[in-house]
């Protein structure tokens, strides 16, 4: 059965770079390397793999790939952390909870 993953990198600026892939070794090394000069990472090389996750279903690996770019820096964190009593509580609203120190 084929996978699909959802993969986060940490680039050299800290930022972060969330994708889906259904080879993650090549599309690593395609990162590492800087064979596109158009990715957000080429300019932001070296990146590390931080988390990912896979699916057997492409359309629910692109769906969580476009949930997880929606989310805030410690959302993400938290899940990289596998910190899922963060990862709920920084998905509370901040205008309906208040905004809540990290």
């Amino acid at each position: 059965m084929k996978r699909f993953y959802v993969y986060i990198l940490r680039c050299a600026d800290n930022s972060y770079y969330t994708g889906v892939t259904s080879n993650l070794d090549q599309r690593l090394r395609i990162h590492q390397t800087g064979e596109n000069v158009n990715c957000y990472t080429y300019s932001r090389r070296p990146v590390t793999l931080v988390y990912y996750d896979y699916f057997h279903d492409v359309n629910n690996a692109i769906a969580f790939e476009k949930q997880v770019k929606g989310w805030s820096r410690r959302k993400k964190e938290a899940l990289m952390q596998s910190d899922w009593d963060k990862l709920k509580l920084f998905s509370k609203n901040y205008t309906q909870f208040g905004k809540v120190d990290s």
